[in-house]
């Protein structure tokens, strides 16, 4: 399906009107039991935290936002997903590459359409969460 078909099929229009003057989202948090072991996955690929609170919340800042891992007893991440947005195709494929490297599993990397186009590099870290890391392409 092109770009325009996508748009005309799945978008409302006119578009409603936002309720809210929203910035922007600050980050995700991710709540797991396996605390230790989400850590060094998340240190593997992405590096030392760049926010660390006494034993229980680490942080990575992903651009503008924030990725942090808190300390949970209410099981693993469950119905999540996270998009992270990269620079260039070769920046999404090469942090899949290092999400996969740590023990994450992921489907190839392909062209989709999510609200635009994207190249679409989805993974699964070993606790079940989703990431998805893409980067936008020209339509």
């Amino acid at each position: 399906m092109n770009y325009k078909t996508y748009r005309e099929s799945f978008f409302v229009s006119p578009q409603p009107e936002q309720q809210y003057q929203f910035e922007g989202l600050l980050g995700i948090t991710l709540f797991f039991e396996k605390y230790e072991e989400a850590v060094a996955y998340y240190t593997a690929v992405l590096g030392p935290p760049a926010y660390v609170e006494g034993s229980g919340t680490r942080g990575w800042q992903l651009g503008g936002t924030w990725l942090t891992l808190l300390k949970g007893n209410n099981g693993q991440p469950q119905n999540v997903e996270v998009s992270i947005i990269m620079k260039s195709e070769e920046e999404a494929e090469r942090l899949q590459k290092a999400f996969i490297n740590a023990g994450g599993s992921g489907d190839e990397p392909s062209n989709q359409l999510m609200y635009t186009p994207v190249r679409y590099c989805p993974v699964r870290d070993p606790f079940g969460t989703d990431i998805i890391i893409h980067v936008p392409q020209t339509h």
